[in-house]
């Protein structure tokens, strides 16, 4: 019985350390290609590479049986390349990340982990987004996912491979950084604003330079139904993402404000 397929991507870069526990994980039940950024491309959300060439080439893998991949371009580019220059045939599930930092809440529009979850939607393939919640200054090596939510996680993998997803829709997936899984918490997206996203830097010719930093603040810390208080709560959170971004709800009023 021929194995499932599995494209892997990510948007911190092929060797990091997220991406190679994913792709561990789940070359024991699938065939899987990785085909990830040569480096970090944090933030670049959906960005694709349109005014200069992007390549990619093949790279060593730590992991048997595992076919590697580094792009010059995005995650999305990844994405791209993989379904029409690299994989022998369609994926039966795509997977981003793991990444090093949460995608909760609306950092969901700047991730280039998402971006390449989108991307896979979009495409009628069943994708899913795993992010590690990390505090500022943790790292992934210091804190890994465990061993039992790389396993949950593996199951999770296998379940939709069987079953799909409907069309249009996507996961986005959180984990807590706990030394045991608690179990999954299907929730929605909290609302959440970034503030004070800039800190002066030095820079070479004298001119005014930032870097970008930023604050978030969860609107609404009291919900007990979003991805933020699933994770301060130590589950794993899965939100399910629409890509048809339409306010269904506002369709109506609208006509009724333009006829006015």
């Amino acid at each position: 019985m021929t194995q499932p397929l599995v494209l892997i991507t990510n948007d911190d870069g092929y060797a990091a350390a997220g991406i190679q526990a994913l792709a561990r994980t789940v070359a024991a039940f699938a065939e899987v290609y990785v085909v990830a950024p040569d480096g970090a491309r944090s933030g670049a959300a959906c960005a694709i590479t349109s005014t200069t060439p992007v390549s990619f080439r093949s790279v060593d893998s730590a992991i048997p049986g595992v076919l590697c991949y580094a792009c010059t371009g995005t995650p999305v580019d990844c994405v791209k390349l993989a379904l029409e220059q690299i994989l022998p045939r369609r994926p039966d599930l795509l997977l981003s990340g793991i990444n090093h930092g949460d995608n909760a809440s609306i950092s969901i529009h700047y991730s280039g982990t998402m971006g390449a979850v989108f991307e896979g939607c979009m495409k009628g393939i069943p994708s899913v987004g795993v992010s590690l919640y990390l505090k500022r200054g943790q790292r992934y090596e210091d804190y890994p996912v465990g061993s039992d939510t790389l396993a949950a996680l593996a199951d999770l993998c296998q379940r939709i491979i069987r079953k799909g997803l409907p069309e249009d829709i996507c996961l986005n997936i959180n984990l807590p950084t706990a030394h045991v899984f608690r179990g999954w918490q299907v929730c929605r997206q909290a609302r959440g604003r970034w503030s004070a996203e800039w800190i002066s830097a030095a820079h070479p010719f004298g001119q005014q330079a930032f870097w970008l930093t930023g604050t978030f603040t969860d609107l609404e810390p009291l919900a007990t139904d979003t991805d933020f208080s699933a994770l301060r709560a130590g589950y794993c959170s899965i939100v399910p993402i629409h890509v048809d971004m339409t306010a269904h709800e506002f369709i109506e009023e609208l006509r009724m404000m333009i006829d006015e």
